[in-house]
């Protein structure tokens, strides 16, 4: 009997069930009226595309999963009540492992979970499920094939216990997401705790599930860790804004087809700037009122999974210029930038640094990110590194900021013979970033086309949100020191033509300025 004559001879009931068994989706659908009863099933693609890659975690096609989705998108119902009880049709056998920032949340969605596995829908869809009377739990309860659901906190203790599937949900709390202290230990529990935990390394699966909200939450952190050290491990990444943008840094990519997963859903279906994801669900008015209560900052990442506003705040990314030329201008002036950790010994805080060259652009003086650098280092590393970095650039001057271990390190160098001058910022942070957008938005500031530059573009673009102070600090006063050397010169608006002139000049300095050699010096 062919499958046209099969279905046919199908009840509609068996059908459905039949097509909930094979679908993740389907079964979400049939599954509501237990789930949510009184609701309305508002289907969307973004379901679809989530469905169909759970599916592939539990077929073995998929075994690292990062999902970005809005709040209120369906994710946890998704991931952390639906998935197992889907999965454990197909494997009884999975054993589960599911972390929230708060146990609360996991041990909610627990609930719901085992109110699904026992409910009068599931048993006669799983008939041969039950779970056992030994281990039913809010926090853990186990089926009759061994497979187990165990519910935890992010940072809690996993000892002795272990997973095929792990999946966090929500891995940081909005309210401490600007705690840099709370996000490492994220990260760490993470990369020293989470990752030990799966019965097989081999075969078992991460699902991490959860809105951005910072630039180095768990997402930024597995991200930047898999590119900087070339990891074999391959993260599929969904990225779903709430609302559409064709430059999003971060595009929905699903996973590549294979001999047995070809994913339906192989792009953002919607072409539109600024369409919604969910609009039968979640309208505008309702990301209209969100965006405002949450602020650019928090909307950015938690709505657009991009931990910044679009473009940037105080130094804007789109202020930046993209030097897309082989060959380097020839650079009259150079100048290194230090911010350090505050302490000599402190290895927990990040010291910086940044390098910049003076050229002329289309008759106009110009300045150009050359070199960065970024690291956790106790100080006589950082002394080593700074001399060897002298060395290697022989810059005009190095510019460090007085204070702490900038004070050793401006005494070390300068006994060294290196040209170090003392910066004292008679501003905040927050001020002297205002008074370095002037020379960005004149459109000043150039950068090389490579990872490292776009890097401290987004930490200058999230400023004074995110992690990257430091280099923010040695950006404003490597800019605010040339400019009142007057090699920055900002024009009036109504005086500054944009568009960029295809020719670079030979330095023409002003009166004022004396040229130095590129090995020559100057303090003060």
């Amino acid at each position: 009997m062919d499958l046209a004559h099969l279905i046919d001879d199908l009840a509609p009931e068996a059908l459905d069930r039949a097509l909930q068994v094979r679908s993740m989706h389907e079964f979400i659908q049939g599954a509501w009226p237990t789930l949510e009863p009184g609701r309305h099933f508002y289907d969307n693609w973004h379901i679809e595309s989530i469905c169909e890659h759970l599916e592939a975690v539990v077929s073995g096609e998929v075994r690292r999963l990062i999902i970005n989705i809005p709040p209120r998108h369906m994710k946890s119902l998704l991931c952390a009540v639906a998935f197992p009880c889907w999965a454990w049709i197909h494997k009884p056998h999975l054993q589960f492992l599911f972390a929230s920032y708060a146990s609360s949340l996991s041990i909610r969605d627990s609930v719901k979970c085992r109110r699904l596995l026992s409910s009068d829908y599931y048993t006669q869809l799983n008939p041969t499920h039950h779970l056992t009377s030994d281990q039913n739990q809010k926090q853990r309860f186990e089926n009759n094939s061994n497979g187990h659901r165990i519910s935890t906190s992010v940072g809690g203790a996993l000892t002795g216990e272990g997973g095929d599937i792990i999946v966090i949900d929500d891995p940081h709390s909005v309210a401490e997401s600007e705690s840099e202290a709370v996000r490492q230990s994220t990260c760490e529990w993470f990369d020293t705790v989470a990752t030990t935990r799966l019965n097989d390394p081999k075969t078992g699966a991460f699902v991490i599930i959860m809105q951005r909200v910072h630039q180095s939450d768990l997402t930024g952190h597995i991200i930047s860790r898999a590119e900087e050290q070339a990891l074999d491990e391959h993260w599929v990444h969904l990225s779903v804004p709430a609302e559409y943008e064709s430059h999003h840094p971060h595009p929905f990519r699903p996973a590549p087809p294979t001999s047995s997963f070809t994913p339906q859903i192989t792009s953002d279906p919607r072409t539109e700037e600024g369409a919604l994801l969910w609009p039968e669900r979640i309208p505008q008015n309702t990301i209209d009122a969100l965006k405002i209560s949450l602020g650019s900052y928090a909307a950015a990442g938690q709505l657009q999974q991009r931990p910044a506003p679009k473009g940037g705040g105080i130094l804007q990314s789109k202020w930046w210029r993209k030097w897309e030329r082989e060959q380097v201008p020839t650079y009259s002036y150079l100048l290194q930038s230090y911010d350090t950790a505050f302490e000599k010994n402190d290895n927990a805080a990040y010291s910086a640094r940044t390098t910049w060259g003076i050229f002329n652009y289309g008759n106009r003086h110009a300045i150009m990110l050359v070199e960065y650098w970024r690291g956790r280092v106790e100080y006589p590393e950082l002394r080593k590194l700074a001399k060897e970095s002298y060395q290697e650039w022989s810059p005009d001057c190095v510019l460090i900021e007085k204070k702490a271990s900038g004070s050793s390190l401006l005494q070390d160098l300068r006994m060294a013979g290196i040209p170090v001058i003392p910066y004292s910022p008679d501003k905040d942070k927050v001020a002297r970033a205002h008074s370095a957008a002037v020379i960005f938005e004149s459109g000043l500031v150039w950068y090389p086309a490579r990872r490292w530059a776009e890097e401290v573009i987004q930490h200058a673009a999230v400023f004074p949100a995110g992690d990257g102070a430091d280099v923010v600090d040695t950006i404003t006063q490597a800019v605010l020191r040339l400019k009142s050397m007057w090699f920055l010169i900002p024009q009036e608006d109504d005086a500054y033509d944009p568009t960029p002139v295809d020719r670079e000049d030979d330095l023409d300095l002003p009166d004022n300025v004396i040229p130095i050699n590129q090995k020559g010096a100057i303090y003060g």
